[in-house]
C-alpha cells in the first residue's frame, strides 16, 4: 500500500510512519506553550526529524478536552510563519492539523503537504481543496466538539468500533466524491475524542475492522489521560508512565495492521516499531 500526495510516495508495505507533534498553541494538554514561538516551534520540529519522525503534524488550535477554538487569524498566525520556515529547512513531508479549509489553504501554499482533519471534511470547501491540491487527506473521528466531547460519551449498543469504522468510511467516500484520490486518504479512529478507556481499547483491538474500507489507519494516543490510567497515574499526569505504555500500543497497533502514529516522542515509539516489524517479518528490516 502507497500513500500518495502531491508528487510524492510513502510507501506503507512493510514500515510504519511517524508523524512528529509540533504545536504551535498556548493550551495542549502536554506541551502548551512550549513550542508556540516560531523559532522554537522550527527548532523542535526539526529535533523531531533527528529522532526519527518522518512527516511533521504542525497544529495552532488545541483539541484537547475542554479546549475552546480559537479564530482562523489566530490560527493562521501560529502556524504559518512555522509551515514556511521548516519548508525551508527541510523536504520532509509537513501536515496541517486544522479543521478550517482557510487555514488548510494557506498552509498548503505556504508548503504543506498535508491536510489532518480532526473534523473530517466538517468544513464544506475542504474535500474541493483537498482534491485539487493533490494532498494527503488525514480523517478522523471525533465525538462532538473537543470542548463537550469527554462527557459521558456512548455509542449506541456500546459497539464504538462499528460506529467508528462506519463514520470514516462515509467520509472517505464523501472525500473521494469531491475528488480526492483514494490513494491520497489516510483514516483515524480518534483515540481520546469522545471515548471512554473501554472505546479506546476496544478500537484497538479493532484496528483490522477500521482497514476495511480500504485506506491506512493512523494511531494518535501519544501521552493522552487513557494511558496514565493504564499505567496506574493516579493524581497530576505523569507522561513519562504514559510514554511508556504509550510505546507498547505502539507495537501492539502495528502488529494489528495500524501503519501511521502520530507522537509526541519519535525515537522510543521508532524503536517499538523496529521491534514490532521485526517480529511480523521475521527479520530486521534493512
Amino acid at each position: 500500500m502507497t500513500w500518495r500526495f502531491r508528487g510524492r510516495e510513502i510507501d506503507l508495505t512493510s514500515r510504519g510512519v511517524i508523524l512528529g507533534i509540533v504545536n504551535v498553541t498556548p493550551d495542549s494538554f502536554s506541551d502548551g506553550g512550549v513550542t508556540s514561538g516560531t523559532e522554537e516551534a522550527v527548532l523542535h520540529g526539526l529535533r523531531l526529524l533527528n529522532e526519527g519522525a518522518d512527516i511533521l503534524d504542525i497544529g495552532g488550535e488545541s483539541t484537547r478536552p475542554g479546549s475552546l477554538p480559537v479564530s482562523t487569524e489566530e490560527e493562521l498566525r501560529r502556524v504559518i510563519p512555522v509551515i514556511r520556515a521548516l519548508r525551508a529547512s527541510t523536504d520532509a513531508p509537513i501536515s496541517v492539523d486544522t479543521s478550517k479549509a482557510d487555514v488548510a489553504g494557506a498552509a498548503l501554499a505556504a508548503g504543506a503537504d498535508i491536510i489532518n482533519d480532526v473534523t473530517a471534511l466538517s468544513d464544506p470547501p475542504m474535500g474541493a481543496l483537498a482534491a485539487s491540491s493533490g494532498a494527503g487527506l488525514i480523517l478522523m473521528h471525533m465525538r462532538g466538539a473537543p470542548l463537550t466531547m469527554q462527557e459521558n460519551p456512548s455509542y449506541e449498543g456500546d459497539d464504538v468500533v462499528g460506529a467508528v469504522s462506519k463514520f470514516l468510511s462515509e467520509r472517505r467516500a464523501a472525500a473521494v466524491a469531491c475528488g480526492v484520490h483514494p490513494d491520497a486518504l489516510i483514516l483515524d479512529p480518534g483515540l481520546g475524542f469522545g471515548k471512554t478507556l473501554s472505546h479506546n481499547l476496544a478500537l484497538v483491538r479493532g484496528i483490522p475492522a477500521l482497514l476495511a474500507p480500504g485506506s491506512p489507519v493512523l494511531i494518535g494516543h501519544s501521552l493522552k489521560s487513557f494511558l496514565g490510567t493504564i499505567a496506574g497515574e493516579t493524581a497530576s499526569p505523569d507522561f513519562a508512565a504514559r510514554l511508556q505504555a504509550g510505546t507498547a500500543l505502539t507495537a501492539l497497533a502495528r502488529h494489528l495492521g495500524a501503519m501511521l502514529f502520530r507522537v509526541h516522542d519519535p525515537a522510543p515509539h521508532r524503536a517499538a516499531l523496529l521491534t514490532a516489524e521485526a517480529v511480523i517479518h521475521g527479520e530486521v528490516l534493512p
